[in-house]
């Protein structure tokens, strides 16, 4: 009797176990997954890339609250590197509404763009897509419409600097 009662608790450890294996990789989601990228349009020149990221960004009431030209930095210390900037967005009234709601989503802030060249010579403007965050986290609805406008406002930025046109 106590080898059935043993082998059946064993059974649904292991039942339970597999099951929440199964829908625990059902939610892993890969990085890749999770950004938003675009490689700038041929020609052009990501000095105008970044004029017109700016641009659009003013255009929309998104404020550049910091600018990261770290292959710059890595020049100046004598390192050769390939492309990498990093833009930094807010609207304080949109932080505060995700930040009173809840204090973890300050991590987001600011919201980054990345200008990276690939080994290829490419140059992909990128940030993380807030999709996932909105798809999947029980929000009230006026947070949820305020997730949904900060990400598409960055990824209108993000398609302005792209292609050039804002």
């Amino acid at each position: 009797m106590k080898i059935k009662i043993i082998l059946l608790i064993s059974y649904c450890f292991l039942s339970i176990f597999s099951l929440s294996a199964a829908a625990a990789k059902e939610e892993v989601h890969t990085i890749e997954q999770q950004l938003y990228k675009v490689p700038l349009a041929k020609g052009l020149n990501p000095s105008d890339a970044i004029d017109a990221l700016k641009s659009k960004a003013v255009e929309l009431n998104m404020k550049l609250v910091s600018h990261q030209p770290l292959s710059a930095e890595l020049k100046a210390r004598g390192v050769e590197s390939r492309r990498i900037e990093i833009f930094q967005f807010c609207n304080p009234y949109d932080a505060r509404v995700m930040v009173n709601h809840n204090p973890i989503f300050a991590a987001y802030m600011p919201c980054k763009i990345a200008m990276v060249e690939d080994k290829n010579k490419q140059v992909w403007l990128m940030m993380i897509s807030l999709d996932v965050l909105i798809n999947k986290s029980p929000l009230p609805l006026v947070v949820k419409k305020t997730a949904e406008r900060v990400n598409n406002t960055l990824k209108k930025i993000l398609r302005a600097g792209a292609t050039g046109k804002f």
